[in-house]
């Protein structure tokens, strides 16, 4: 097992058992910050689903009011007119099957999200096996297939986040960074566990929030109080 250093040791007990609300969890990881680097708040979610069973599976998105502090590089394979919508919106590459060839033959990946037209799968869904394994693949739930490109290239650009329960039930994402002010750290914590409290499965039966946990990239996660989300 290996060693902490002094600083995550010191931070950990400073941190110590308490559960926080958010905003004093923002200001307690900002403060035991040590580290030069802007680091990535992160946040994990554990829920009381069963991912196994299709109407327990959670996924959604969710819009940041501030951003991830990360611009994604927005690849959108489209046709005709959502070319130049795609352009406009800001996407920094588009195209139609080339794109698909260029992925398959050159093993091409300088791209953060995939935004794909319905029209176009057809082609998009033959490189599933090399899409899938790095999280790329597009689909309906994610909004990456769609025909408002113009729409979901604006909300990746501006902070849209992807969230999807894994096979243990924890949902985890990176919701902005230590550079932040705590008022808008504040604010998309808030928000991205509202969206997943708003992705509650209909068929599910019991607690559905168990733990929420939040951290930055090297310090201990601090416990956050459950009741604040749940008024």
């Amino acid at each position: 097992m290996a060693k902490h250093s002094k600083n995550y040791r010191n931070a950990k007990e400073k941190i110590g058992q308490d559960e926080y609300a958010v905003l004093p969890a923002v200001e307690l990881l900002k403060e035991v910050k040590t580290s030069k680097f802007d680091e990535s708040v992160d946040i994990a979610i554990r829920l009381g689903v069963d991912p196994k069973y299709p109407d327990q599976m959670v996924r959604g998105t969710v819009v940041l009011p501030n951003g991830t502090g990360r611009v994604k590089r927005v690849l959108v394979i489209a046709a005709g007119e959502k070319q130049k919508e795609a352009e406009e919106a800001g996407a920094d590459f588009f195209g139609a099957e080339e794109i698909v060839d260029k992925i398959k033959n050159e093993n091409w990946f300088d791209f953060d999200v995939l935004i794909v037209t319905p029209d176009m799968m057809k082609h998009v869904g033959r490189l599933g096996k090399v899409l899938g394994p790095k999280g790329l693949m597009p689909s309906p739930k994610a909004g990456t297939v769609t025909f408002n490109v113009k729409e979901a290239v604006s909300e990746i650009k501006k902070g849209r986040v992807e969230f999807r329960v894994d096979k243990t039930g924890i949902i985890n994402a990176t919701v902005g960074k230590s550079s932040f002010t705590a008022d808008a750290l504040t604010q998309n914590l808030k928000g991205f566990v509202a969206a997943v409290l708003k992705a509650k499965p209909p068929a599910l039966k019991g607690k559905y929030l168990l733990t929420v946990y939040v951290s930055t990239t090297m310090s201990p996660s601090v416990k956050l109080n459950l009741q604040e989300f749940e008024k």
